[in-house]
């Protein structure tokens, strides 16, 4: 089939009032497949030729990567701009909120900290956010050919829907045509598609030109006459059925992917899963056992993650009984790993007197492991950094954390290129604020003793276009979103 160009040969800029065409990707549900469709129709276009970007007015969630220009968006919007072969930017994912607590999180504004809010707080400020989210989108569209939208949650929030800034409001603004993603694996789906478009208005209802259903296990044409079944009861066609693709490995975007995330019970590796837990991605090469209260084990190893909250997980451990088994693991001979948030609550204290995590001022204990001390801070560190072991070996990786730790003579965990240095190694314990290490299979080598291989990022991206081409309908897909 002839690739198809819309505007081709336009460069960056020269047309500001051009947009590029838009396809938006819903959900019935959170964790549905949005961030995976969105991100394999990304590859897609960039392998057609297409210059497409990717874009997410509103993401919720902890996993997040700072852009080399500056300022944080979310992890599922850095994947699919590298699927696109571009450098993440803050206009891919304008507002970051990422949860502090279940009441509040810190709204990340164009890539830096807005505030703190509430959630009634938040939503006031509805119309200034969704202004700044259609001009981060005008900005992004001028420039490209094709911009991929992903919707959150389900895009039919009925309690939300005069305060939507990122789902079929974000659709109808871009002129875009939907496309609406089901899970099957978890059931309902029948409910889950024909109930999300019933409930729609009619205008919004136009906005959906197909539906597809993801993660289907077994024989495909099993399914046949459930899909006939869903296109005439609601009247759009079926793109495809979609299979399950656990060889295929992509950034998660948020905590609800751990619910599902392989978990190893004879692993002498156990990784705490912190309320607040942040960048778990960290771990994906790793076999490791996750855990929320003390078990009956000896371990090598216990990981402490990135979290958005440290007092408050801090306290958690506690609360818990994980503080107390965690320093009796080690003095049984277990290693122990921190990583921001986690490399803070190893040290000596932690002292809040700009009132970062907490109402008012406030300090307290850490676990004790390391003869360090931290000191949080508003103003926030976001860099991708290159780094070195003391052994020598070479690995990229980012910072994101607000504070910082102070230690003394200890042996750093790493070098970086100009002179600094970052974390501790102390008694069988290691902190550092450096998120990605562990993605490094020579880092994971020289820690843990254990050979793995990490696939390059391309080449799973082209898997996942050759999955969506594999079972979507392509001259279905090429008359209604192209």
């Amino acid at each position: 089939m002839p690739a198809l160009r819309v505007q081709s040969g336009r460069e960056p800029g020269d047309l500001e009032n051009v947009r590029a065409k838009a396809i938006f990707v819903g959900g019935t549900a959170s964790h549905a497949g949005k961030s995976w469709m969105a991100t394999a129709i990304c590859r897609h276009l960039k392998q057609r030729g297409f210059r497409v970007a990717p874009f997410k007015a509103q993401n919720m969630s902890n996993n997040s990567f700072p852009c080399a220009g500056g300022g944080e968006i979310g992890r599922a919007q850095v994947a699919q701009a590298e699927a696109c072969e571009l450098a993440p930017e803050p206009d891919m994912n304008p507002i970051l909120l990422k949860p502090t607590s279940d009441q509040g999180s810190q709204v990340i504004l164009h890539g830096k900290v807005f505030g703190d809010f509430a959630a009634r707080d938040y939503y006031s400020k509805h119309a200034f956010l969704r202004n700044e989210a259609h001009q981060a989108y005008d900005r992004l569209s001028s420039r490209f050919e094709y911009v991929v939208i992903e919707g959150a949650g389900s895009i039919a929030e009925m309690n939300l829907k005069s305060r939507d800034l990122v789902n079929l409001s974000m659709a109808a603004y871009a002129d875009a045509r939907g496309l609406l993603v089901a899970d099957i694996d978890r059931g309902g789906v029948f409910a889950s598609i024909c109930g999300t478009l019933e409930l729609l208005p009619p205008e919004e209802r136009a906005l959906v030109k197909s539906f597809a259903v993801n993660r289907f296990r077994g024989d495909r044409s099993l399914f046949a006459d459930g899909e006939q079944f869903i296109e005439q009861r609601v009247g759009v066609p079926c793109l495809g059925v979609f299979p399950m693709a656990s060889e295929i490995a992509l950034d998660a975007e948020d905590g609800v992917s751990l619910d599902d995330a392989a978990s190893f019970a004879d692993a002498r590796i156990a990784i705490v899963r912190l309320p607040h837990i942040s960048n778990f991605t960290d771990f994906r090469l790793l076999a490791c056992q996750w855990i929320s209260r003390p078990i009956n084990k000896a371990l090598d190893w216990i990981i402490l993650p990135g979290t958005k909250n440290t007092i408050g997980d801090l306290d958690w451990l506690r609360r818990q009984g994980l503080a107390d088994w965690i320093c009796q693991q080690h003095r049984s001979g277990a290693k122990v790993l921190g990583i921001c948030g986690g490399y803070q609550m190893l040290g000596e204290s932690i002292d809040d007197p700009e009132c970062v995590e907490s109402p008012e001022p406030r300090s307290c204990d850490g676990l004790g492991l390391l003869p360090v001390r931290t000191v949080l801070a508003k103003a926030k560190v976001t860099r991708t950094v290159a780094a070195r072991t003391p052994q020598g070996c070479e690995f990229g990786a980012y910072e994101i954390h607000m504070g910082q730790t102070a230690s003394t003579s200890l042996e750093p965990f790493a070098y970086l290129p100009d002179g600094a240095t970052d974390g501790a190694r102390g008694d069988r314990v290691w902190g550092t604020y450096l998120h990605g290490a562990l993605e490094s299979p020579g880092v994971v080598h020289e820690l843990f003793g254990i050979a793995v291989t990490a696939l390059p990022s391309s080449v799973q991206f082209d898997r996942l276009a050759d999955w969506f081409r594999g079972a979507a309908d392509m001259r279905l897909f090429e008359e209604r979103f192209l």
